[in-house]
């Protein structure tokens, strides 16, 4: 039956209750290339994440937090998600402990984003220092992990899980290469053992590829709360196309 979870409420969205949330991620470099992503993402996703780690001015803190207003305002009622994801764990951009937190504190800070995401693997205090800051401010935080290279045994899996919710995350998240379909079985399995035996608030687990797919459609029958599409280009190997997707978890959601 698993445990009781407790949903995380942005805006009017509820991650962790009812059929997964859809997450369509923007990588725009620029402002302009940003507009016209948020324009052909608008109604299609349950929460737009703008990976902040694409913008041509992310070392500049001031610009990119005027970004995340202009973002906010073209997105009324919709929940954003900051995440600056690191070179470390496939993203865009090499940058030290202290300067990740002073970033992704002053987008928890700034008002304009509902949640923020945090790589859990980076220097304990400054993770510490963005989830306290960022609970201050209300903002939900997304601790995350990503292994572009292969699937970790679901033991470990289930440890890293385990390791985001006692630092205080609001939602846990994991990605894995799978280098087989046995691969996969071990993402979904792990999945499963953390909701129903560790887990009392929402998992987003996937297992990235042509090979993991079914880890995006299918996760929420093994207890994954929400699930990466797309608009446009893929931010990571494997999304499938936000409209695409929905039909497929409304159809899932209603036969369970």
């Amino acid at each position: 039956m698993g445990r009781t979870i407790t949903p995380v409420r942005v805006k009017d969205v509820v991650i962790g209750d009812g059929a997964p949330t859809i997450v369509v991620p923007v990588t725009g470099r620029t402002p302009g290339t940003l507009r016209e992503q948020i324009a052909a993402v608008a109604g299609r996703a349950d929460v737009v994440e703008w990976r902040v780690d694409f913008f041509h001015t992310v070392d500049d803190v001031a610009s990119v937090i005027a970004q995340a207003g202009a973002l906010a305002e073209q997105l009324p009622g919709t929940p954003l998600l900051a995440t600056c994801r690191t070179s470390n764990e496939g993203g865009e951009i090499a940058i030290g402990d202290e300067a990740y937190a002073d970033l992704t504190v002053a987008l928890a800070e700034s008002g304009s984003v509902d949640l923020v995401d945090v790589e859990y693997r980076r220097d304990r205090a400054a993770v510490e220092r963005i989830v306290a800051a960022a609970h201050a401010r209300g903002v939900a935080v997304v601790a995350s992990n990503h292994d572009f290279d292969a699937t970790p045994p679901k033991d470990e899996i289930v440890a890293r899980l385990r390791q985001m919710q006692d630092l205080g995350a609001d939602i846990c998240k994991i990605a894995v290469m799978p280098r087989s379909a046995g691969d996969v079985l071990t993402l979904l399995d792990a999945t499963r053992t953390m909701h129903e035996d560790h887990a009392d608030r929402p998992l987003i687990t996937m297992s990235m590829g042509g090979l993991g797919v079914v880890s995006r459609i299918a996760g929420q029958v093994f207890g994954s709360a929400a699930t990466f599409g797309m608009v446009g280009t893929a931010s990571a190997p494997g999304q499938v196309d936000a409209d695409e997707l929905r039909s497929v978890l409304e159809l899932i959601d209603r036969s369970r």
